[in-house]
């Protein structure tokens, strides 16, 4: 038995998870309801994640900062689960409306258990006894997303994003037939549209593809929803919540030989630190990292030669201040400089081709090259070449890779 327990009936269960657009209004919440409805007229066991309605999350956030610049991670806790507690039972009440048997649950309530982390917690085991229960007696459950409970009963949350972790891991629990996550984008696109308006929709794509695109900054999933679909095999389809397009599916998938690059993405809400003049760059880099590490902080890209006595760490743009506060006395006590730079990007181009064309590394630096692009990092592995450009150049390289590439013409045809 895996961890979460896996749970099938005869009967296939459907998760959907909506986001805040999705539900940022009373229409919204009354459309939404409608399609669950005609999901379960269609004789599936239904369960639904939901977001806080639109931007409540960021208000709550500024309100809390509004009495205390840096809130205790617990109360934060408390406060921010409000949000997605408010979705969770106008959809209720939209569905009963409707006549549609429905009932909400918390994170806690539907038997979500995580680790002690405030603000960033990990799901260590979903039960979900009172969801089965619910779902035996034909009723649609609604779940809170982001949040859950430490074994020492204290209300968490899964950090941003954390309402897709939340309904990937129920899927996965329940031995859901699929997981469909409703956006107001009607599946992932070779590039963000708003960057470059020639990107077309991706059909298909692997959970690989998929997590490398989320991790550099495409917004679509959230990256430790695709690891959790990945681990247990769940087919997630990133679906409109706004028409009936079939949108994007990921999944596992056979290839005999990979034909391009997928997709590009960016992230421009990134910084990097460099720390020059370390007195034993490999003992201190371990070190930094590992303090990175314990205040939980993510690196997207660390560089270092084996030869050089600097460390390059980029890191959420989010995350600098407190980054500066672990890096600047770990640089002083070591007598080495510490240097920050917001005006920088990262840049993607992410495919299976990466490794099996002989290549394709060059052709995309020659192509950012060519086209006066700054490349300042350059990092590559089995299926992405990431590259930190200057901010300010970080759009025209998306576009003018997309186009040297040939994603306009490629990225809508699913592998075989």
């Amino acid at each position: 038995m895996d961890p979460f327990g896996r749970h099938n009936h005869a009967v296939k269960t459907l998760v959907q998870k909506y986001g805040g657009s999705s539900v940022a209004t009373t229409e919204r919440i009354r459309a939404v309801a409608a399609r669950i409805a005609n999901a379960r007229g269609e004789g599936l066991r239904v369960v639904v994640v939901v977001s806080a309605m639109g931007d409540t999350t960021d208000d709550l956030l500024a309100l809390a900062r509004e009495i205390a610049p840096e809130p205790p991670p617990r109360e934060l806790d408390m406060l921010l689960t409000a949000g997605e507690r408010i979705s969770m039972a106008l959809l209720s009440i939209a569905l009963q409306a409707r006549d549609c048997p429905a009932i909400s649950f918390t994170g806690s309530q539907s038997g979500i258990i995580t680790d002690n982390r405030h603000a960033d917690a990990k799901i260590l085991d979903v039960r979900g006894d009172r969801i089965r229960a619910a779902l035996d007696s034909e009723r649609v459950v609604i779940v809170a997303g982001f949040q859950g409970v430490s074994a020492e009963r204290e209300i968490t949350t899964l950090g941003r994003g954390g309402s897709d972790t939340t309904a990937v891991a129920l899927a996965a629990a329940l031995g859901a037939e699929r997981c469909e996550i409703y956006t107001d984008v009607d599946g992932v696109y070779s590039a963000d549209p708003r960057v470059v308006p020639q990107a077309v929709k991706i059909e298909r794509i692997d959970y690989d593809e998929m997590l490398e695109l989320a991790s550099r900054g495409a917004r679509v999933l959230h990256p430790r929803s695709v690891e959790v679909a990945r681990r247990f095999g769940v087919p997630v389809h990133v679906r409109s919540s706004y028409n009936v397009s079939p949108g994007t599916v990921v999944q596992s998938m056979e290839r005999i030989e990979t034909e391009s690059v997928r997709g590009i993405a960016c992230d421009e809400d990134v910084a990097a630190f460099t720390i020059e003049g370390l007195p034993a760059p490999g003992v201190d880099g371990a070190h930094l990292l590992s303090a990175l590490g314990a205040a939980g902080i993510r690196t997207a890209l660390v560089v270092h030669a084996h030869d050089a006595t600097a460390w390059t760490a980029v890191v959420a743009r989010d995350d600098a201040a407190r980054v500066d506060d672990i890096l600047r006395p770990f640089a002083a006590e070591r007598g080495a400089r510490l240097r920050q730079d917001d005006d920088i990007a990262l840049l993607a181009a992410v495919g299976h081709a990466v490794h099996s064309h002989p290549g394709t590394v060059g052709r995309i630096l020659e192509a950012l090259v060519a086209g006066g692009i700054t490349v300042r990092l350059v990092a590559s592995s089995a299926i992405s070449v990431t590259c930190v450009v200057p901010r300010a150049e970080v759009r025209r390289a998306a576009a003018l890779l997309h186009d040297k590439l040939g994603l306009a013409s490629t990225a809508a045809t699913p592998a075989h």
